[in-house]
């Protein structure tokens, strides 16, 4: 969390005050380099926790936008009502926030890969209409959850509390996103997309491991067309 805070104010620094580099940059990630320890919760573990929420609230959108999308803590608070193409199911992905000298700074994302569309599906998008309609006459370039992250992740703490699954960080609710799609089959390329990655070896460097092995099928797949 700081080390991502000093890398925010930095880039900041650079496009306001010409800062020449962001010395971020050069130091190597804090924290947990392997990653078979990412930590995630289960499709199981999630109806859990999000079934301890009011539907229909604030926290209940952020949860289910942050898990069924897999979009940064940073790019959820940024998010906007005209950021959403209902018609399309589709959120567009464009800014992110940050909290720099006890002021709020709407910025580009960290890449230009994190700038993207994400399709979204069609329960999400009636529960953010629903959510709107509660709060008519919203400004759509305004703020859709005007906190800060420290205030989420205390929320996201009190509702595991509550329910009594695991404890996770907000950012794991993404690694969550992703687990649950290779569950369901999604390939590595569409989840590259779906994040914002680079490249795709850094999404197989993150979540390759998830992956169950295909050495079987290729075995079989070798019997069946090998022979004649």
């Amino acid at each position: 969390m700081i080390q991502h805070q000093l890398n925010a104010l930095f880039n900041h620094a650079q496009k306001i005050y010409n800062l020449k580099e962001n010395p971020c940059k050069k130091v190597k990630k804090m924290g947990k380099s392997d990653a078979n320890k990412l930590e995630f919760w289960t499709k199981t573990e999630y109806d859990r926790f999000i079934a301890g929420i009011e539907p229909g609230s604030e926290d209940y959108l952020i949860f289910e936008i942050l898990f069924w999308t897999g979009i940064r803590e940073g790019e959820l608070l940024a998010l906007s009502l005209s950021d959403f193409d209902m018609s399309g199911n589709l959120l567009h992905i464009n800014k992110t926030y940050n909290r720099i000298r006890k002021r709020d700074v709407i910025d580009t994302p960290k890449t230009e890969n994190s700038v993207r569309t994400i399709d979204i599906p069609n329960f999400l998008k009636e529960e953010v209409q629903e959510y709107s309609k509660k709060h008519y006459g919203f400004p759509e370039d305004h703020r859709l959850f005007p906190i800060v992250a420290r205030t989420l992740q205390k929320r996201l703490k009190k509702y595991e509390a509550l329910t009594g699954v695991k404890p996770i960080r907000v950012h794991d609710i993404r690694h969550s996103h992703v687990a649950y799609l290779i569950y369901q089959g999604v390939e590595p390329l569409i989840i590259k997309e779906r994040l914002g990655h680079k490249d795709i070896q850094m999404t197989l460097n993150t979540y390759g491991h998830l992956y169950p092995s295909q050495q079987k099928k290729v075995a079989e797949m070798l019997d069946n067309k090998g022979r004649y």
